[in-house]
Order: C-alpha cells, then sequence, then structure tokens
C-alpha cells in the first residue's frame, strides 16, 4: 500500500488532475492507496492575498479575489466531469465553500483584525476545494472513492501557521477513520498542509506541509512507499535553470535528502525526511507528466543503495541564493571559553537562522538570510568587535554520503573553481557536504564547472539519468 502525495502543479488543471486520477487508477490495480492532495497551483498564494486583503479592509479585492477562486474550481469541473448530475452535487460542495470563505472574508473585515489562527482559516480552502474536484471527478469515472476531512485525522497543537501533530491521537484515528476504508478497497482522498486543534479549529502545518502529512500519515499505515508526484523526473544533480545538463538522480540516501533540503535545493520538505526515516519507509520522487520516468528512491535500505552505489562520490549540488556574508573580528575570541555562545546568543534572541560558518583565532565568518536580519542586531554585534558584511553572495554546497572521508574530491571541486572568487569556505561536522560561499554573478560559472567536473560521462552509470521529455524549470519543485 502507498501514499500518493500529488502536488499543486500536478493538480492545477483539469489536464493535470485527469492525469493524477490515470496515475492513481494504476496504482490501484497493485494496491488500494491513500490520495493526499495539495491546493491547485496558485491558489494558496491566492488566498494569502485574500486574507491580507481582508484584514486590511479592501473587502472589494478580497471578494473579487474569492470569486476567482471559485470560478476556477467550477471550471475545473465543466472539464473533468460529464454527467450532469454528479456535476451538480460536487457544485453544490464547491458553492458551499466558496460561500464559507466570503462569509470569513466579510467577518475579518467587520473585526479589522487578521489573527494567524484566521488566515490558517483561510490557507485551508485551497486542499478542500482540490480534494473535492478530485473525488468528485474520480467518483463519475467509476472509481471506489471516499472523501476524508483530514482535519478529523490530523489534530495538531495550537501553534496557528506551524502546528504540529499530536502523534498518538493522529496514530488512533488513522486506525479508527482510514484504515478500514483503505480494506474495504476504497481509495481515500483526503487534504495535505491542513490539520485542526482538539477543539476542531482549522490549522496549517506550514508551507511544505503536504509532503509531510503524505510522509506522517504513511507512517502511521505502515505503508512501504510514500510517492511524491510533481513535475520534474525526481531530484536532480543541480537546478536545470544553472545548468542544463542537470540529470536525475535514480537513488540518494535520506541524509543526503535532507542535506540538500536545509541547503536551498528544492527537493523536499525537510520534516517530511523524520517520520519515513523512523519507519524507513522509501520515499519515491515522480514525475506526473512523464509518469513512467523511473524518479528517485531516497532510502537507507542497503540492497538499493549497493547497486547504485558510486564510492561515496558527489550527488548533487545545491545553490542558496541571496546571502549576506557577516564577518565578526575580535582579539576577545583568542584563547576565551564562552565567546560563540555569547556571540549566536545575539543571533537566537533577533530569530536570525545562520546558515554557514567558518571561524578563525580571532574572527568568525557566518551566513544569513540577505532579509532575515536588521541593523539592530548589527549594532548589537558590534559590542563584539568590527562587523562589515559582503551583500550578494550565494552559497553553494557539493553533496554525497562520505564526502569527506573520499580521497581527492576536495581537490577536484577546487580546481574546478580556479577562476572563481570563494569568498568563504565551509567543513563542518557532516560528512557529506563541502560548502562555499561566491558572489552571485560567479554562480552560473561555478556550478556549471563543478557539474562538469563530476557529472560528465556519467549518465551510464546507472545513477543518474536524462530526465523524461523536456528539462524541467526547477530542480524539483518543493510543494505544500
Amino acid at each position: 500500500m502507498a501514499v500518493m502525495k500529488f502536488g499543486g502543479t500536478s493538480v492545477g488543471s483539469a489536464r493535470a488532475m485527469q492525469q493524477a486520477i490515470s496515475i492513481v487508477a494504476r496504482e490501484q490495480k497493485n494496491a488500494v492507496p491513500l490520495v493526499v492532495l495539495s491546493a491547485c497551483s496558485g491558489i494558496t498564494n491566492k488566498l494569502v492575498h485574500i486574507a491580507d486583503a481582508a484584514g486590511r479592509g479592501a473587502l472589494d479585492e478580497a471578494m473579487g479575489l474569492a470569486a476567482e477562486v471559485r470560478s476556477f474550481h467550477f471550471a475545473l469541473l465543466d472539464e473533468l466531469m460529464k454527467s450532469e448530475v454528479s456535476k451538480k452535487e460536487a457544485a453544490v460542495r464547491i458553492e458551499e465553500l466558496a460561500g464559507r470563505l466570503e462569509m470569513l472574508i466579510k467577518g475579518v473585515d467587520i473585526v479589522g483584525e487578521l489573527t494567524e489562527r484566521s488566515r490558517d482559516m483561510f490557507c485551508s480552502f485551497g486542499e478542500l476545494l482540490s480534494t473535492t474536484v478530485f473525488a468528485a471527478a474520480m467518483k463519475e469515472q467509476g472509481y471506489n472513492v471516499e472523501w476524508i476531512d483530514v482535519r478529523t485525522v490530523m489534530i495538531t497543537d495550537d501553534n496557528f501557521g506551524f502546528a504540529r501533530p499530536i502523534n498518538d491521537v493522529c496514530e488512533e484515528n488513522v486506525r479508527r477513520i482510514i484504515s478500514p476504508l483503505l480494506q474495504q478497497g476504497k481509495v481515500v482522498v483526503t487534504q495535505g498542509y491542513i490539520g485542526a486543534t482538539k477543539s476542531g479549529k482549522t490549522t496549517t502545518l506550514g508551507r511544505g506541509g503536504s509532503d509531510f502529512s503524505a510522509a506522517l500519515l504513511g507512517a502511521w499505515l505502515n505503508d512501504n512507499a510514500i510517492q511524491i508526484w510533481t513535475d520534474v523526473d525526481g531530484v536532480m544533480t543541480c537546478d536545470p535553470r544553472l545548468v542544463p545538463e542537470a540529470r536525475s538522480i535514480r537513488v540518494m540516501t535520506f541524509s543526503e535528502a535532507a542535506e540538500l533540503a536545509y541547503l536551498g535545493a528544492k527537493v523536499l520538505h525537510p520534516d517530511t525526511i523524520a517520520p519515513a526515516v523512523q519507519k524507513n519507509i522509501p520515499v519515491y520522487v515522480l514525475n506526473s507528466v512523464h509518469p513512467d520516468a523511473r524518479g528517485t528512491i531516497i532510502t537507507n535500505d542497503p540492497e538499493r543503495l549497493s547497486g547504485m552505489s558510486y564510492g561515496g562520490l558527489v550527488k548533487s549540488i545545491a545553490v542558496k541564493r541571496g546571502q549576506c556574508i557577516i564577518n565578526v573580528r575580535s582579539n576577545r575570541m583568542f584563547g576565551r571559553h564562552g565567546f560563540m555562545n555569547e556571540l549566536f546568543g545575539i543571533f537566537a534572541r533577533y530569530g536570525v537562522s545562520v546558515e554557514m560558518i567558518s571561524t578563525s583565532e580571532v574572527s568568525v565568518s557566518l551566513t544569513v538570510d540577505e532579509k532575515s536580519f536588521s541593523e539592530e542586531l548589527i549594532h548589537d554585534l558590534e559590542s563584539f568587535g568590527e562587523v562589515d558584511r559582503e551583500h550578494n553572495v550565494a552559497t553553494i554546497s557539493v553533496v554525497g554520503d562520505n564526502l569527506r572521508m573520499s580521497r581527492g574530491v576536495a581537490g577536484r571541486i577546487f580546481s574546478a573553481l580556479k577562476d572563481v572568487n570563494l569568498r568563504m569556505i565551509s567543513q563542518g561536522a557532516s560528512e557529506i557536504n563541502v560548502g562555499f560561499v561566491v558572489e552571485e554573478p560567479e554562480v552560473g560559472i561555478a556550478v556549471n564547472n563543478l557539474h562538469r567536473e563530476f557529472f560528465s560521462g556519467r549518465q551510464n552509470e546507472g545513477i543518474f539519468e536524462a530526465p523524461a521529455g523536456s528539462l524541467q524549470c526547477a530542480a524539483v519543485v518543493k510543494e505544500k
């Protein structure tokens, strides 16, 4: 049995949704799947705009956008469904959801305040609408389908905007609500990204939460596979927008996937990895546009990995743009304990995440997101010593399991970068990545040189393969 999660682009049009239905039908021949959907592409962003407009009192704007949401899903019904009776039943449900959205807009407008709880309620409509259309279309085509409101299963804390599931309660709900339906041979269609508190208040799991939802449900069901369906042929060796020759990776470890996600590659939501690792459930990243493409398997299974091993060399190259280097120089560092604790306490106080670090006896260089820090933070850092900043830089990370233990890899990396000005270098406790910082205009040169060094001529090794069809425009699109 598998959990099949379809991202926004995979259900973003009637054609895409019909393709997803065909993929589910094919899977059903082997085992009855649980289907988890994101909102249709672009809808969540529109719902966020609606919430913001309602919060600032722009009632006409919010209502106009809500009308667009309603029309979009009615258009999907018209394209997907033939039977007027079936279409009418689904239309009633869509109209009910659209009416609730409008009521919420008016309520926020009257109160004059948009809370995080209200924002979560706004954002939930995308998944509720997409799954309503999808389930109705499958039913009309003769499939045994049950639509489930995931808020009856995914019970969370009340941290609106970034809620965390209450595992014991959720697992019991899955056994009580979802498992019996699957055992009856029914395809269960439900929502990713959203949940509810014990008192029934709607929550969201944060952007990327649909991947997380799918992984959690798979773990609670003890499934043998979690399938993440997107619009590219799995995890790529690099972003094809930077390297047109980028290829899909056949197999990678959980640690590699987690590291790539953290380092900026749009692979999977990092939280997705944890439930899969815990139950050792393989995660398949697949292409709904080309469903016969093999995609990427993320696993710790020694048998799968041994058949596609390549000596611990580079698996992928990740890029994170929009970074800034902050350099702190201070003689107070020399031989003094507690200095780093005090320094990073400043970043913690301002809620700024540090991405990459490099140190010497009297200086610390680190990278942060360009938009994440303030002049107040810089002022506080100046109490430690001299502070300067380097803007318009990007981090590049070379990732592969046991990378640090492979002789000669570092030499090859920096030989490939001989024409690039490296602003910072970092290789810490992780055995699977070497990172460095370059100026933004040199990202393309650096990444293409690295890709040629490590991937040129390796398409026949069984680890990498050219994507089916034309190259897509992003490395694995991180969808909700």
